[in-house]
């Protein structure tokens, strides 16, 4: 985040301690800046609004809105359409000048991990973590590119806990599955850019039935995050004309590890069980 990172480097001595607690929070928690309220900032933060309102005026700024513009313009992702991101990887490569794509994937992909790591709250994600569990069910819903990976993470989950629900699976309609559905349950909702339509409207309703919802995205400007209350901004940076889920599939893998190990002997005896079937059945090749 540059430009905030400078402003306030330049103003950083001269703050009281109160303006610099709410300095350091919005330099760690640039996506919660761009995206939320003033009002959720502070209660997230335990600061006063009037805080960061004194804030952004100590920084030059006439208002905290102008501040929170600024935070949206450094954590913003300018985004190209697949055909010119297409044109581009052709030209680069047909050039000769560029590295062996080989490289230039594992060195996106890696940086993508390692801004993930450094940049994603573990205590969000345990938060996450401790409302799956507690969940009377789990829905989760993916869009276009996003429905594969959803579906992984269903699967993945049916070996630990049968409250695990894919929303859209065998043509089944949004309302259809979420009828009966209200507080208790959890919504997860993947959405990448370009966003589909029915994430965003599903985002929404599920809001308004009092479902707690998930939000896993690649951008603050994804509009589903007004409507949840856990939200990711995973970095999907790629040479390719499309995103890199690798960053995503991590977190996924993250939070089902995590819940097999808060679920404790429950979960070890539901995936014996699920393994055993699955030999019983003739699912596994022989041996394997």
């Amino acid at each position: 985040m540059p430009d905030i990172e400078d402003r306030i480097a330049a103003h950083y001595s001269r703050l009281s301690g109160r303006l610099r607690n709410a300095a350091d929070y919005v330099l760690a928690n640039p996506v919660d800046v761009a995206t939320r309220s003033l009002r959720s900032v502070a209660e997230e933060s335990k600061l006063a609004p009037a805080t960061f309102t004194r804030l952004a005026q100590a920084l030059g700024f006439p208002g905290y809105e102008d501040l929170r513009e600024m935070a949206r313009r450094a954590v913003g992702e300018r985004y190209s359409g697949f055909s010119e991101r297409a044109q581009a990887l052709q030209e680069g490569l047909a050039s000769g000048s560029e590295p062996p794509f080989l490289n230039q994937q594992c060195s996106a992909v890696i940086e993508n991990l390692s801004s993930t790591a450094r940049d994603l709250d573990p205590e969000r994600i345990d938060r996450l973590v401790d409302a799956l569990g507690d969940a009377r069910t789990v829905y989760a819903a993916g869009g276009l590119s996003s429905r594969g990976l959803i579906h992984h993470m269903v699967y993945l989950a049916g070996f630990f806990s049968d409250r695990w629900r894919m929303i859209g699976q065998y043509g089944q309609s949004g309302a259809a599955a979420l009828a009966g559905a209200g507080p208790g349950d959890v919504l997860i909702i993947l959405t990448l850019r370009p966003f589909a339509s029915g994430s965003i409207r599903l985002a929404r309703t599920a809001q308004a039935l009092g479902i707690e919802v998930a939000v896993i995205t690649d951008t603050h400007a994804c509009p589903a995050l007004p409507h949840a209350s856990h939200h990711f901004v995973v970095p999907t940076e790629s040479p390719q004309f499309f995103s890199s889920n690798a960053a995503i599939v991590v977190l996924f893998e993250t939070i089902m590890g995590m819940l097999v190990a808060r679920m404790g002997t429950s979960a070890q005896e539901r995936i014996a069980a699920v393994t055993n079937l699955n030999h019983d059945l003739e699912e596994y090749w022989p041996g394997t």
